[in-house]
């Protein structure tokens, strides 16, 4: 009985096995048909479907456009794809970012804010394609700028595209009125810019009959300096030294000699005193209120304060103009910022071969041409704008539920090359900023250790960094002569300076191998 027992259980072990390899077979039979019938990101689409793109991004309003918003379904039919969108409120999206990236269940294309470690250490783990080798198959996405791309890298590759920022975007905002009051033309050189700064000081540029201007406005940020320098031809934070290794801004003489121009306008009092202690949020009340006739800053501090005072006082006709910079002993030399606000990653758990990585990379080509950076910009003709004699007419402005139905689809834009998207009636300080935001990009100089990711920075920056703005400040209101701030150099280097130096080096040799 015991034998037949046995005999019989052998029989059933033997069906259920046969039973299970057969439905593995047809299983895998089928989905042999159903691999060799479809295409795609994933391989979910058939050869008539169209590819899946899902997206993770920012959103800054509370009601981001759903996946059923009728500028999503134009855009998917510019695109030829199915859009799945996934908004996180921006002031979440770091914490959403890091758990997203541990779950390892990834959209197709990421928007990355910063580089932030948990990103760069994915990276290095082989998460996320390298892009930089495909970047020249597409007719945007290879008019990149070079020097963004730079900026943007990790260990010197690409691993994500940028959203495209100006490069250019740093200047002089100056009181033109008072300019024309005096009978001076716009500075062109180092020294011209000297002499209206010392004209708005004591010539009575508002024709009030008192001493009550000065010639530029400065706070305890460092950002007017930083510009400035690049001026007299010192590096932009890092430079090549005697020996070919990069050495720091402050090591050249450049540097020093952009330093003795700041003590002297301080000396001659043609800057504010307490530029030290000043806080940055009051940085342009002197410029609004008629004390301060220049400020080194972004271009976009203009256009607004030009806005701004001819709220005020409507009778002022040209209050403010611009300009990106002044000759100096190497030429025309612009600061650039990083040229870029986050990056648009693309991870290999999702997009897991090549073939269905150049499909989002054209998706994301695509994305620059005129029409879909319309429908992200503007939204929908005759819905939501409309062009009289061709100037941009918005038709959404107090309606949030048009503006909800495509307001944030830019927070996957690239903007490479350029903005293509129907722009509002421009004032002249506006038109000029466009102009010169193209004309910095000509001539920024570029830090090349931009990409390179210090430890020893990551761990003693701040201290690194009080030591020489704190000399920079005692050396332009005369506590601390050129030999005190050699002294602070030493002490820099002795803080951790010199093993930054050591390290920077051979990650910039790695990265240019």
């Amino acid at each position: 009985m015991m034998k037949k027992m046995k005999k019989l259980k052998k029989l059933k072990s033997k069906k259920v096995v046969v039973s299970f390899l057969t439905a593995m077979l047809l299983t895998s039979t089928l989905a042999a048909c159903t691999s060799s019938e479809t295409s795609g990101n994933d391989s979910k689409q058939g050869k008539d479907t169209k590819p899946e793109i899902r997206i993770m991004t920012t959103a800054y309003t509370p009601d981001p456009p759903s996946n059923d918003s009728l500028v999503i379904k134009e855009l998917e039919k510019f695109t030829n794809t199915n859009i799945t969108m996934n908004y996180v409120l921006d002031s979440a999206y770091g914490d959403k970012l890091n758990i997203t990236l541990a779950s390892g269940d990834l959209p197709h294309i990421m928007m990355i804010p910063s580089k932030i470690p948990s990103f760069i250490s994915a990276v290095r783990d082989g998460a996320f394609w390298e892009l930089g080798p495909y970047l020249k198959d597409y007719p945007n996405l290879s008019q990149a700028n070079e020097i963004t791309l730079q900026n943007s890298s990790i260990d010197g590759k690409v691993y994500g595209i940028y959203r495209a920022r100006p490069l250019g975007r740093l200047g002089v905002t100056f009181r033109k009125d008072w300019l024309t009051n005096l009978g001076i033309e716009t500075p062109q050189t180092i020294d011209e810019f000297y002499n209206v700064l010392k004209a708005f000081t004591h010539d009575d540029p508002d024709g009030n009959g008192q001493d009550d201007t000065y010639g530029m406005v400065i706070s305890k940020y460092t950002g007017p300096f930083d510009i400035m320098q690049i001026w007299f031809g010192a590096p932009n934070k890092w430079g090549v030294g005697k020996d070919g290794s990069l050495e720091p801004d402050f090591f050249s003489d450049e540097y020093m000699n952009a330093l003795k121009f700041f003590k002297k306008l301080y000396d001659e009092k043609l800057i504010n005193e307490d530029f030290a202690v000043m806080d940055p949020q009051k940085w342009g009340d002197p410029l609004l209120n008629g004390q301060a006739g220049v400020i080194v800053d972004v271009l976009d501090r203009g256009r607004r304060a030009d806005e701004d005072m001819r709220k005020a006082n409507p009778d002022l006709k040209e209050p403010i103009d611009i300009f990106g910079a002044v000759e100096g002993p190497k030429g025309l030399r612009s600061l650039p910022t990083s040229g870029y606000s986050g990056l648009l990653a693309i991870p290999k758990t999702s997009v897991k071969t090549e073939e269905e990585l150049k499909q989002v990379l054209a998706f994301i080509d695509k994305l620059s041409e005129k029409e879909a950076q319309i429908l992200a910009y503007n939204g929908i003709e005759g819905r939501h704008f409309e062009l009289n004699d061709g100037k941009l007419v918005s038709l959404a402005t107090d309606n949030k539920a048009l503006i909800n139905e495509f307001t944030d689809l830019n927070q996957f834009y690239t903007g490479i090359p350029e903005n293509r998207f129907h722009q509002p009636e421009m004032s002249p300080v506006r038109e000029k900023e466009q102009q010169i935001l193209k004309d910095n990009e000509e001539i920024v100089v570029a830090n090349p250790a931009e990409a390179l990711l210090s430890e020893i920075y990551a761990q003693k920056g701040q201290q690194l960094d009080n030591i020489i703005n704190d000399a920079r400040i005692k050396f332009i209101v005369g506590q601390i002569d050129e030999s005190g701030f050699k002294d602070a150099i030493k002490l820099w280097r002795s803080t951790g300076g010199d093993d930054y130096i050591k390290e920077i080096n051979k990650l910039y040799k790695e990265a240019n191998k």
